[in-house]
């Protein structure tokens, strides 16, 4: 079978050896002849080696995959890698764009691949090209659509995923199984299911993603799950300390989050 040629662009590089791994077993017919770390590599590569499929992470540095698809798209078929909850995905089923959720599973794969061959393998016939003509002409209000569909829920809902950096490999954690975000050095530790994992976001950051009725800010550089706090008391000092579930040693809440405990 002739060789089909693709790019990935994503900026975890665990993350394009994982997905690269896996389409080596399903399909080894493809030969992935270029990497990318962000959008702006994305479409230089793509315009240099011109592959057949682009496999496009969408939230990435310079430009989203989203804004790198709007402009290689003529080129190659588009297949968008996403961590995004159900209603970016949605948002592809409803205009038929090609997409795979992270963490990336055969199953869902292989369903996207056979899809790509059986497009690849038609591309010949002239309905097909009229309908590829048509498609083209039609990406980019798509995309447009698709971005504002993505940036509108993001408005309405808090974090659902954490991607997380365990030993040499890339994890997306429900933030619903996360009891404490703890600042550590220049990272952030993230206890789930009493596992710790590191993240690049910050404790500020997070406050303003997570939602506010289930976790609460206790100290600048702490975080906790309010449904994983199991005691409340108070040190010789008046300062309050809690025990959670997942963490052996107890937290002391900073003076600016007293009120917090003081409802309870």
């Amino acid at each position: 079978m002739k060789k089909v040629t693709a790019i990935i662009a994503d900026d975890e590089k665990q993350l394009r050896i994982h997905l690269k791994n896996k389409l080596s077993q399903i399909w080894p017919e493809l030969k992935i002849c270029a990497e990318a770390e962000n959008g702006i590599e994305a479409v230089k590569v793509a315009k240099k080696h011109k592959p057949e499929i682009a496999f496009l992470d969408i939230k990435m540095p310079g430009k989203s995959g989203l804004e790198a698809a709007g402009e290689i798209n003529t080129i190659c078929r588009i297949v968008f890698i996403t961590a995004y909850d159900q209603y970016a995905v949605d948002a592809f089923e409803n205009e038929a764009i090609d997409y795979i959720l992270k963490p990336v599973e055969n199953i869902r794969l292989e369903k996207t691949v056979s899809r790509l061959k059986e497009r690849l393998e038609e591309k010949n016939n002239i309905a097909n090209q009229q309908e590829q003509s048509i498609q083209s002409e039609n990406i980019t209000q798509i995309l447009k659509k698709i971005s504002k569909t993505i940036s509108t829920a993001k408005k309405n809902k808090y974090l659902q995923w954490i991607k997380a950096q365990h030993g040499d490999s890339i994890r997306l954690i429900p933030v619903d199984g996360i009891t404490l975000f703890k600042a550590a050095d220049k990272y952030t530790a993230v206890i789930s299911k009493g596992k710790e994992y590191l993240i690049r976001k910050t404790i500020k950051e997070l406050e303003t993603q997570l939602n506010p009725e289930k976790f609460w800010k206790i100290h600048r550089g702490t975080i906790v799950k309010v449904s994983s706090i199991t005691k409340v008391s108070r040190s010789i000092t008046g300062r309050y300390i809690i025990k959670i579930t997942e963490h052996k040693e107890p937290l002391t809440v900073s003076r600016s989050y007293i009120h917090l405990f003081k409802q309870m």
